[in-house]
């Protein structure tokens, strides 16, 4: 697989390979599993990246049975639990030691004749499913209550049950239920074509379109061994970071909704439309889609007098900003609110402006360059407090960051084509990745001998963060809830896939 360097282990010598990578600095990313060929035993990968511009590093382990076991990684690398997890219960592996056993994104009742990912599964069919309690931690005392919080919640907020554990105003426990619209996008990519697989990857999260169809095209072209123009490369900077622009602006005013503060919400949402109607005005879409494609762009983007436009929404953008930084109100729900320490960042997962906040000094765009960000400055903000606070100021760090790249990017602009032709290689592998504004993104694909998609699997951002998040919850208040959860960005669309 591209820009990797690859080792092959056992079962038995995963858990000593993972202590290795550890040992010598690397951070797990992802784990998953494909089948080669269909009816053969599956073979699982591991993903970790090392010290800024190194490859990355994939394990590969080869089960030599359908019914293979693995020993479960959990204890030595938690990120990993939740793959464990899904693996478990996409792919039907066991993983012998896992501390946290129960289904992930199969609800308790589900019964698929197959594992869905196996290839010879028919998605067609509907899944049997009979009704089963919710696995729940154990309850002890007289005086602890149990609160089920949705999946129906209220305002807009996407399916996701909440159960706490509690004593009167106080959380002892939060344990999240998750995957009630699970869409199989992974499972959709099976059989396609390559050049057929960007309207999905873009739909994988609307708010990360950019993001999710840059790291599918990369790839793409991984797995091709094509490159795209220089033209393209800094045009596709400068759509991720419009993106990661409006994104920013939303997450500011709805923190400002949890937190009463109503005209900072207005005017960060009225930002926030400004940025849609630019993307609208240079590329015909408000979300950026329908732009990207393996080898480039579908077509060449018209940035005259963008850069005026961006300059004036630039010095509005930082009143808005100034003015949240000094709204005592605002502030004195954000200080010492939901704070994860860089420890628990770091060994649970977590991803993007989450574990930056926690003093976590990774960015892939500055790290493991892609696109054109290795011949532009890429200032990461940093914070060490963990708390709800330092993940709006480092967001702020971010759009001052992303206002300068923009800026970068127009004045440097080169000319020349916009499309490089990428031939499907079969049998082939490729790896893409992008910093989206919620965190790090991996697309790994796998062509079978038509030049087809075998397997594509996403690692996205919200799935690490909602593995993250009930550490800040446990041991707070109820009232600091909403702000808290809104603080991580998170989205129910990029975890559930």
């Amino acid at each position: 697989m591209n820009d990797t360097v690859e080792r092959n282990s056992t079962p038995e010598e995963l858990p000593s390979a993972c202590k290795e990578l550890l040992r010598v600095g690397a951070r797990m990313q992802m784990a998953y599993a494909w089948f080669p060929e269909p009816g053969t035993p599956t073979e699982v990968l591991y993903l970790a990246n090392q010290a800024p511009h190194q490859p990355f590093l994939l394990l590969r382990c080869r089960l030599s049975r359908m019914d293979g076991i693995l020993p479960s990684l959990a204890m030595i690398s938690p990120l990993l639990g939740w793959y464990e997890r899904e693996m478990q219960d996409l792919f039907g592996l066991r993983f012998a030691g896992h501390p946290e056993p129960h289904p992930l994104v199969l609800h308790e009742g589900a019964r698929p004749p197959l594992p869905p990912l196996d290839p010879r599964y028919q998605p067609a069919k509907p899944m049997p499913f009979e009704s089963a309690p919710w696995v729940l931690p154990a309850i002890h005392g007289e005086d602890i209550q149990w609160l089920p919080f949705g999946p129906v919640r209220a305002d807009v907020l996407e399916s996701a049950q909440i159960g706490f554990l509690y004593i009167g105003e106080g959380i002892l426990h939060c344990h999240p239920r998750l995957f009630f619209k699970h869409r199989g996008m992974e499972k959709r990519f099976e059989g396609l074509r390559p050049e057929m697989g960007v309207i999905l990857a873009e739909r994988v999260s609307g708010v990360d379109s950019v993001a999710h169809a840059l790291a599918y095209c990369q790839a793409v072209e991984g797995a091709c061994e094509c490159a795209a123009p220089a033209r393209a490369r800094y045009l596709r900077v400068l759509l991720a970071e419009m993106e990661r622009l409006y994104n920013h602006l939303h997450y500011l005013g709805h923190l400002c909704h949890t937190t009463t503060l109503k005209v900072g919400e207005a005017e960060g949402k009225w930002l926030e439309e400004r940025c849609k109607q630019l993307n609208a005005r240079l590329t015909g879409s408000r979300f950026l889609r329908s732009v990207l494609i393996p080898g480039g762009l579908r077509r060449d983007l018209k940035v005259d007098g963008l850069l005026d436009q961006v300059n004036a929404l630039k010095l509005q953008i930082k009143a808005y900003t100034g003015l949240l930084e000094t709204t005592n109100s605002h502030l004195d729900r954000l200080i010492t609110t939901g704070e994860l320490p860089s420890q628990t960042a770091f060994d649970q997962g977590a991803s993007g402006p989450i574990k930056r906040a926690s003093g976590i000094d990774r960015d892939l765009r500055r790290d493991h360059p892609y696109a054109a960000y290795a011949e532009l400055a890429v200032n990461v903000a940093v914070r060490k407090e963990g708390d709800a606070h330092a993940r709006a100021q480092v967001r702020i760090g971010e759009i001052e960051s992303s206002l300068r790249i923009i800026e970068n990017v127009l004045a440097a602009l080169p000319d020349g084509p916009i499309q490089a032709e990428c031939i499907t290689r079969p049998g082939r592998e490729g790896l893409g990745w992008t910093e989206s504004s919620r965190g790090s993104i991996y697309y790994a694909v796998h062509l079978d001998q038509s030049g087809r998609f075998a397997r594509v699997k996403i690692k996205s951002p919200s799935f690490s963060n909602w593995r993250v998040f009930p550490f800040t919850v446990h041991d707070s208040n109820m009232m600091d809830y909403a702000i808290n959860e809104a603080s991580f960005g998170l989205t129910m669309a990029g975890c559930d896939r």
